[in-house]
């Protein structure tokens, strides 16, 4: 309860989010499956991706701990 008290106050008070970058709503696709093409070829891709994804996540938590840091000095 307390929680959501400190957090309708802070809404109150007028602290504004910054807008999450496009980039960190994104969803990664699988490597296409092409018929005929090795497996090994199909699981770099696959792997690329996840690299990719796994990047995302990693400036999804970077911008999620600046800006707690932010709103903690702000107070």
């Amino acid at each position: 309860m307390n929680k959501a008290t400190a957090t309708k106050g802070q809404a109150a008070a007028g602290i504004a989010l910054p807008p999450l970058p496009d980039d960190l709503r994104r969803q990664e696709a699988h490597a296409p499956v092409v018929e005929g093409e090795p497996v090994i070829a199909i699981l770099a891709r696959e792997r690329q991706a996840l690299d990719r994804a796994n990047a995302r996540q990693g400036r999804t938590l970077q911008f999620y701990d600046d800006l707690t840091s932010r709103l903690e000095r702000h107070r």
